[in-house]
Protein backbone atom coordinates (compact mmCIF):
# COMPACT_ATOMS: atom_id res chain seq x y z
CA UNK A 1 0.00 0.00 0.00
CA UNK A 2 1.56 3.92 -0.83
CA UNK A 3 0.31 6.48 1.61
CA UNK A 4 0.60 9.71 -1.21
CA UNK A 5 1.19 12.80 1.69
CA UNK A 6 0.46 16.01 0.67
CA UNK A 7 3.30 18.58 -0.84
CA UNK A 8 3.33 20.44 1.85
CA UNK A 9 3.36 17.13 4.55
CA UNK A 10 6.33 18.51 7.62
CA UNK A 11 8.33 16.26 8.93
CA UNK A 12 6.95 16.11 12.17
CA UNK A 13 3.57 14.88 10.18
CA UNK A 14 5.71 12.43 8.34
CA UNK A 15 7.47 10.99 11.86
CA UNK A 16 3.66 10.37 12.81
CA UNK A 17 2.46 8.69 9.87
CA UNK A 18 5.48 6.52 10.23
CA UNK A 19 5.22 5.77 13.93
CA UNK A 20 1.48 5.10 13.73
CA UNK A 21 2.13 2.50 10.78
CA UNK A 22 5.28 0.70 12.74
CA UNK A 23 2.78 0.82 16.05
CA UNK A 24 0.12 -1.65 13.54
CA UNK A 25 2.79 -4.04 13.02
CA UNK A 26 3.67 -2.86 9.49
CA UNK A 27 6.52 -1.57 7.96
CA UNK A 28 7.18 2.19 6.55
CA UNK A 29 9.39 2.84 3.37
CA UNK A 30 9.98 6.17 2.78
CA UNK A 31 10.53 7.47 -0.61
CA UNK A 32 11.24 10.81 -1.02
CA UNK A 33 10.85 12.85 -4.56
CA UNK A 34 11.25 15.78 -5.81
CA UNK A 35 7.37 17.11 -5.16
CA UNK A 36 6.65 14.95 -2.47
CA UNK A 37 7.13 12.11 -0.54
CA UNK A 38 5.51 8.62 -0.61
CA UNK A 39 5.62 5.99 2.61
CA UNK A 40 5.27 2.15 1.36
CA UNK A 41 3.59 0.14 3.49
CA UNK A 42 4.38 -3.26 3.86
CA UNK A 43 2.67 -6.08 5.79
CA UNK A 44 -0.92 -7.09 6.20
CA UNK A 45 -2.60 -4.38 4.93
CA UNK A 46 -6.37 -5.44 6.43
CA UNK A 47 -4.34 -3.72 9.57
CA UNK A 48 -5.01 -0.22 7.88
CA UNK A 49 -8.51 -0.81 7.83
CA UNK A 50 -8.55 -0.80 11.66
CA UNK A 51 -6.83 2.68 11.56
CA UNK A 52 -7.52 4.58 8.53
CA UNK A 53 -4.24 6.79 7.42
CA UNK A 54 -6.51 9.20 5.15
CA UNK A 55 -7.50 10.91 8.21
CA UNK A 56 -4.41 11.81 9.30
CA UNK A 57 -2.93 15.60 8.83
CA UNK A 58 -0.78 15.84 5.73
CA UNK A 59 -1.92 12.42 3.88
CA UNK A 60 -3.23 13.27 0.52
CA UNK A 61 -4.63 9.78 -0.48
CA UNK A 62 -4.15 5.83 0.13
CA UNK A 63 -3.81 3.45 -2.59
CA UNK A 64 -3.22 0.02 -2.93
CA UNK A 65 0.01 -1.65 -4.74
CA UNK A 66 -1.33 -3.76 -7.62
CA UNK A 67 1.69 -5.78 -8.57
CA UNK A 68 3.15 -8.31 -6.47
CA UNK A 69 6.51 -6.41 -6.13
CA UNK A 70 5.64 -3.64 -3.99
CA UNK A 71 9.03 -1.11 -3.12
CA UNK A 72 10.46 -2.09 -6.72
CA UNK A 73 7.48 -1.13 -8.82
CA UNK A 74 6.50 2.30 -10.29
CA UNK A 75 3.65 2.35 -8.45
CA UNK A 76 5.76 3.43 -5.80
CA UNK A 77 8.33 5.47 -7.01
CA UNK A 78 6.93 6.93 -10.25
CA UNK A 79 10.59 8.62 -10.36
CA UNK A 80 13.55 6.84 -11.96
CA UNK A 81 15.98 5.70 -9.04
CA UNK A 82 19.42 6.76 -9.87
CA UNK A 83 22.23 4.70 -8.03
CA UNK A 84 25.34 6.33 -6.82
CA UNK A 85 28.82 4.47 -7.50
CA UNK A 86 31.85 6.72 -5.85
CA UNK A 87 29.97 9.40 -7.66
CA UNK A 88 29.01 7.78 -11.17
CA UNK A 89 25.36 7.74 -11.64
CA UNK A 90 23.54 5.01 -12.90
CA UNK A 91 20.19 5.28 -14.30
CA UNK A 92 20.25 9.35 -15.00
CA UNK A 93 21.21 10.71 -18.92
CA UNK A 94 24.59 9.79 -19.10
CA UNK A 95 24.87 5.76 -19.68
CA UNK A 96 27.88 4.15 -17.71
CA UNK A 97 29.79 1.06 -18.90
CA UNK A 98 31.20 -1.99 -16.56
CA UNK A 99 33.80 -3.36 -18.13
CA UNK A 100 36.89 -5.59 -17.60
CA UNK A 101 37.96 -9.42 -17.34
CA UNK A 102 35.20 -12.17 -16.80
CA UNK A 103 37.84 -13.96 -13.67
CA UNK A 104 40.89 -12.07 -12.03
CA UNK A 105 43.30 -14.15 -13.35
CA UNK A 106 46.68 -12.07 -12.18
CA UNK A 107 47.43 -8.49 -11.34
CA UNK A 108 49.85 -7.41 -13.81
CA UNK A 109 47.28 -8.91 -16.35
CA UNK A 110 43.91 -7.22 -14.49
CA UNK A 111 45.76 -3.69 -14.33
CA UNK A 112 46.57 -3.94 -18.28
CA UNK A 113 43.03 -4.63 -19.23
CA UNK A 114 41.75 -1.74 -16.49
CA UNK A 115 43.62 0.71 -17.97
CA UNK A 116 43.17 -0.19 -21.86
CA UNK A 117 39.09 -0.27 -20.56
CA UNK A 118 39.30 3.45 -18.97
CA UNK A 119 40.94 4.77 -21.95
CA UNK A 120 37.67 3.29 -23.91
CA UNK A 121 35.58 5.17 -21.56
CA UNK A 122 34.31 2.34 -19.35
CA UNK A 123 33.48 3.99 -15.55
CA UNK A 124 33.36 0.94 -13.83
CA UNK A 125 35.83 -1.99 -13.87
CA UNK A 126 34.46 -5.26 -13.74
CA UNK A 127 36.30 -8.72 -12.46
CA UNK A 128 35.43 -12.19 -11.50
CA UNK A 129 37.08 -13.17 -7.64
CA UNK A 130 34.38 -15.79 -6.85
CA UNK A 131 33.91 -17.86 -10.08
CA UNK A 132 30.59 -19.73 -10.22
CA UNK A 133 30.69 -22.25 -12.91
CA UNK A 134 29.40 -25.19 -14.14
CA UNK A 135 31.89 -27.80 -13.94
CA UNK A 136 33.87 -28.08 -10.95
CA UNK A 137 37.30 -28.74 -12.91
CA UNK A 138 36.98 -24.98 -14.49
CA UNK A 139 38.88 -22.14 -12.89
CA UNK A 140 37.05 -21.19 -9.62
CA UNK A 141 38.47 -17.54 -9.10
CA UNK A 142 41.63 -16.71 -6.71
CA UNK A 143 39.21 -15.38 -3.87
CA UNK A 144 40.86 -12.69 -1.24
CA UNK A 145 43.80 -12.47 -3.44
CA UNK A 146 41.46 -11.85 -6.54
CA UNK A 147 39.40 -8.98 -4.44
CA UNK A 148 42.97 -7.13 -3.80
CA UNK A 149 44.22 -6.91 -6.79
CA UNK A 150 40.64 -5.10 -7.62
CA UNK A 151 41.19 -2.95 -5.04
CA UNK A 152 44.82 -2.21 -6.11
CA UNK A 153 43.23 -1.77 -9.78
CA UNK A 154 41.52 0.76 -7.87
CA UNK A 155 44.03 2.42 -6.52
CA UNK A 156 46.30 2.69 -9.75
CA UNK A 157 43.22 3.93 -11.96
CA UNK A 158 40.66 5.60 -10.00
CA UNK A 159 37.89 3.18 -11.30
CA UNK A 160 35.46 2.03 -8.84
CA UNK A 161 35.12 -2.04 -9.21
CA UNK A 162 32.14 -4.54 -9.40
CA UNK A 163 32.62 -7.90 -8.62
CA UNK A 164 30.46 -11.45 -7.66
CA UNK A 165 29.51 -12.35 -4.52
CA UNK A 166 27.96 -16.52 -4.07
CA UNK A 167 28.77 -17.02 -0.60
CA UNK A 168 27.48 -15.26 3.17
CA UNK A 169 30.58 -16.00 4.53
CA UNK A 170 32.26 -13.55 2.04
CA UNK A 171 29.59 -10.36 2.74
CA UNK A 172 32.06 -8.89 5.00
CA UNK A 173 35.45 -9.13 2.48
CA UNK A 174 33.64 -8.22 -0.61
CA UNK A 175 32.21 -5.36 0.93
CA UNK A 176 35.73 -4.23 2.19
CA UNK A 177 36.99 -4.31 -1.60
CA UNK A 178 34.29 -3.87 -4.14
CA UNK A 179 32.34 -0.66 -4.80
CA UNK A 180 29.21 -2.73 -6.09
CA UNK A 181 28.09 -5.82 -5.31
CA UNK A 182 27.25 -8.39 -7.69
CA UNK A 183 24.43 -11.02 -7.17
CA UNK A 184 24.88 -13.18 -10.47
CA UNK A 185 22.12 -15.44 -12.43
CA UNK A 186 22.93 -18.70 -10.61
CA UNK A 187 22.08 -16.69 -6.86
CA UNK A 188 19.19 -14.64 -8.80
CA UNK A 189 17.11 -16.48 -6.23
CA UNK A 190 19.05 -17.36 -2.89
CA UNK A 191 17.10 -15.73 -0.97
CA UNK A 192 19.25 -15.70 2.19
CA UNK A 193 21.80 -13.84 0.07
CA UNK A 194 19.62 -11.12 -1.18
CA UNK A 195 18.56 -10.63 2.49
CA UNK A 196 22.09 -10.30 3.45
CA UNK A 197 23.29 -7.53 0.68
CA UNK A 198 19.77 -5.89 1.80
CA UNK A 199 21.12 -5.54 4.63
CA UNK A 200 24.21 -3.98 2.91
CA UNK A 201 25.08 -0.22 1.87
CA UNK A 202 27.09 -1.13 -0.76
CA UNK A 203 25.38 -0.95 -4.30
CA UNK A 204 23.89 -4.43 -5.68
CA UNK A 205 23.68 -5.33 -8.91
CA UNK A 206 21.27 -8.22 -9.26
CA UNK A 207 21.29 -10.27 -12.79
CA UNK A 208 18.45 -12.18 -14.28
CA UNK A 209 18.46 -16.01 -13.73
CA UNK A 210 19.06 -18.04 -17.20
CA UNK A 211 15.08 -19.43 -16.26
CA UNK A 212 13.96 -16.25 -14.53
CA UNK A 213 10.54 -14.60 -15.98
CA UNK A 214 10.30 -10.75 -15.13
CA UNK A 215 7.95 -11.21 -12.35
CA UNK A 216 10.29 -13.57 -10.42
CA UNK A 217 13.40 -11.74 -11.08
CA UNK A 218 12.14 -8.11 -9.57
CA UNK A 219 10.42 -10.36 -6.86
CA UNK A 220 14.07 -10.96 -5.79
CA UNK A 221 14.83 -7.15 -6.15
CA UNK A 222 11.95 -7.06 -3.84
CA UNK A 223 14.14 -8.57 -1.11
CA UNK A 224 16.85 -6.34 -1.15
CA UNK A 225 14.74 -3.69 -1.34
CA UNK A 226 12.49 -4.81 1.38
CA UNK A 227 15.68 -5.18 3.78
CA UNK A 228 16.28 -1.82 2.96
CA UNK A 229 19.13 -1.83 0.58
CA UNK A 230 17.32 0.82 -2.54
CA UNK A 231 20.75 0.74 -4.35
CA UNK A 232 19.88 -1.58 -6.52
CA UNK A 233 20.69 -2.15 -10.18
CA UNK A 234 19.36 -4.53 -12.56
CA UNK A 235 20.88 -6.83 -14.88
CA UNK A 236 19.61 -8.35 -18.24
CA UNK A 237 22.28 -11.41 -19.17
CA UNK A 238 20.11 -13.43 -21.51
CA UNK A 239 17.42 -16.40 -21.16
CA UNK A 240 18.21 -20.12 -21.65
CA UNK A 241 16.01 -20.95 -24.66
CA UNK A 242 15.56 -23.45 -27.88
CA UNK A 243 18.33 -22.09 -29.67
CA UNK A 244 21.95 -23.57 -29.39
CA UNK A 245 23.31 -21.22 -31.79
CA UNK A 246 24.23 -18.49 -29.23
CA UNK A 247 24.92 -19.52 -25.44
CA UNK A 248 21.74 -17.88 -24.22
CA UNK A 249 19.04 -15.63 -25.97
CA UNK A 250 19.46 -12.23 -24.73
CA UNK A 251 15.70 -10.79 -24.00
CA UNK A 252 15.57 -6.46 -25.30
CA UNK A 253 12.19 -6.90 -24.29
CA UNK A 254 13.03 -6.97 -20.87
CA UNK A 255 14.34 -3.65 -21.05
CA UNK A 256 11.80 -1.33 -22.04
CA UNK A 257 9.34 -3.54 -19.98
CA UNK A 258 11.55 -2.96 -16.78
CA UNK A 259 11.16 0.91 -17.44
CA UNK A 260 7.32 0.40 -17.39
CA UNK A 261 7.50 -1.53 -14.26
CA UNK A 262 10.07 -0.56 -12.02
CA UNK A 263 11.83 2.33 -10.88
CA UNK A 264 15.49 0.31 -10.93
CA UNK A 265 18.14 1.35 -13.75
CA UNK A 266 18.96 -1.62 -16.18
CA UNK A 267 22.19 -2.39 -17.70
CA UNK A 268 22.46 -5.23 -20.55
CA UNK A 269 25.21 -7.76 -20.23
CA UNK A 270 25.61 -8.71 -24.31
CA UNK A 271 28.96 -10.74 -23.35
CA UNK A 272 26.78 -13.62 -21.44
CA UNK A 273 24.21 -12.68 -23.20
CA UNK A 274 25.23 -14.16 -26.51
CA UNK A 275 28.47 -15.68 -25.53
CA UNK A 276 30.81 -14.83 -28.99
CA UNK A 277 32.61 -11.41 -29.12
CA UNK A 278 31.54 -10.50 -32.45
CA UNK A 279 27.90 -10.50 -31.59
CA UNK A 280 28.16 -8.07 -28.78
CA UNK A 281 28.90 -4.89 -30.50
CA UNK A 282 25.21 -5.28 -31.95
CA UNK A 283 23.35 -6.30 -29.29
CA UNK A 284 25.23 -3.88 -27.06
CA UNK A 285 23.79 -0.60 -29.82
CA UNK A 286 20.57 -2.39 -29.46
CA UNK A 287 20.46 -2.20 -25.98
CA UNK A 288 21.46 1.60 -25.56
CA UNK A 289 18.48 2.28 -28.34
CA UNK A 290 16.16 0.13 -26.11
CA UNK A 291 16.92 2.44 -23.20
CA UNK A 292 18.90 0.49 -21.06
CA UNK A 293 20.85 2.68 -18.63
CA UNK A 294 24.46 1.04 -19.42
CA UNK A 295 26.29 -1.87 -20.72
CA UNK A 296 28.19 -4.69 -18.46
CA UNK A 297 30.64 -6.20 -21.52
CA UNK A 298 33.80 -8.85 -20.83
CA UNK A 299 37.25 -7.28 -22.02
CA UNK A 300 40.38 -9.46 -22.08
CA UNK A 301 43.92 -8.83 -24.07
CA UNK A 302 44.34 -12.10 -24.33
CA UNK A 303 40.96 -14.26 -25.04
CA UNK A 304 42.20 -17.23 -26.64
CA UNK A 305 44.17 -17.64 -23.12
CA UNK A 306 41.31 -16.33 -20.77
CA UNK A 307 40.49 -18.92 -18.09
CA UNK A 308 37.11 -17.90 -18.30
CA UNK A 309 34.56 -16.97 -21.24
CA UNK A 310 37.57 -16.53 -23.71
CA UNK A 311 35.36 -16.65 -26.59
CA UNK A 312 32.67 -13.79 -25.55
CA UNK A 313 35.51 -11.35 -24.34
CA UNK A 314 36.52 -8.33 -26.62
CA UNK A 315 40.09 -6.93 -27.33
CA UNK A 316 40.58 -3.82 -25.37
CA UNK A 317 40.77 -1.65 -29.02
CA UNK A 318 38.08 -3.53 -30.44
CA UNK A 319 35.77 -2.03 -27.20
CA UNK A 320 37.40 1.26 -27.62
CA UNK A 321 36.00 1.25 -30.88
CA UNK A 322 32.58 0.14 -29.83
CA UNK A 323 32.34 2.59 -27.37
CA UNK A 324 32.58 5.26 -30.59
CA UNK A 325 29.63 3.88 -32.11
CA UNK A 326 27.90 3.40 -28.79
CA UNK A 327 28.47 7.75 -28.07
CA UNK A 328 26.40 7.78 -31.46
CA UNK A 329 24.04 5.49 -30.89
CA UNK A 330 23.45 7.14 -27.25
CA UNK A 331 23.14 10.18 -28.80
CA UNK A 332 20.44 9.64 -31.32
CA UNK A 333 18.18 8.66 -28.41
CA UNK A 334 18.74 11.45 -26.71
CA UNK A 335 21.17 9.89 -23.95
CA UNK A 336 24.86 10.56 -23.17
CA UNK A 337 28.00 8.72 -22.90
Amino acid sequence: MIIVLKPEATESQIKHIVSRVKSIGLKPMISRGVERTIIGVIGEEDLLRVQPLEVYPGVEKVMPILAPYKLVSREFKPADTVVDVDGIRIGGKRLVVMAGPCAVESFELLLAIAKGVKKGGASILRGGAFKPRTSPYSFQGLGEEGLKYLAEAKKRTGMPVITELMDLRDLEIVERHADVIQIGARNMQNFDLLKEVGRSKKPVLLKRGMAATVKEWLLSAEYILQNGNFNVILCERGIRTFETETRFTLDMNAVPLIKSLSHLPILVDPSHGTGRWGLVPSMAKAAVAAGADGLLIEVHSKPEEALSDGPQSMLPEKFAKLMGELRRVAHAVGREL
